[in-house]
């Protein structure tokens, strides 16, 4: 079992920038793939970034490309998503996941309990 806590959400003027931490406990978080989404109201919760165990290739969404940066430090079991350039429409809460990677919630086992993040225009 791994435990997974967000931190570092909070409310941002939009152009402005947040660092998400994911703090993991538990099995060894370093086995596993990580990823970050995030559920606005009314909508589904969507892909945001996901992170191999090795830190090889990244992938990000299409909205956050460029803005986004994700990474982890496997020896402190934590990982990170460094967001610049915030936009309103990035306004959500935001979850870190652990599983065997993708772009998909389903192929993600362990799940944090979501951090908010609210960019003001």
């Amino acid at each position: 079992q791994v435990q997974l806590v967000e931190s570092g959400g909070g409310l941002v003027q939009a152009g402005g920038s947040l660092r998400l931490s994911c703090a993991a406990s538990g099995r060894t978080f370093s086995r596993y793939a990580m990823g970050w989404f995030r559920q606005a109201p009314g909508k589904e919760r969507e892909f945001v970034a996901t992170i191999p165990w090795n830190s090889g290739n990244t992938y990000y969404a299409d909205d956050v490309e460029g803005r986004f940066t994700i990474s982890r430090d496997n020896a402190k079991n934590t990982g990170y998503l460094q967001m610049n350039s915030l936009k309103p429409e990035d306004t959500a809460v935001y979850y870190c996941a652990g599983g065997r990677g993708g772009l998909r919630p389903d192929a993600y086992n362990y799940w944090g309990q979501g951090t908010q993040v609210t960019v003001s225009s």
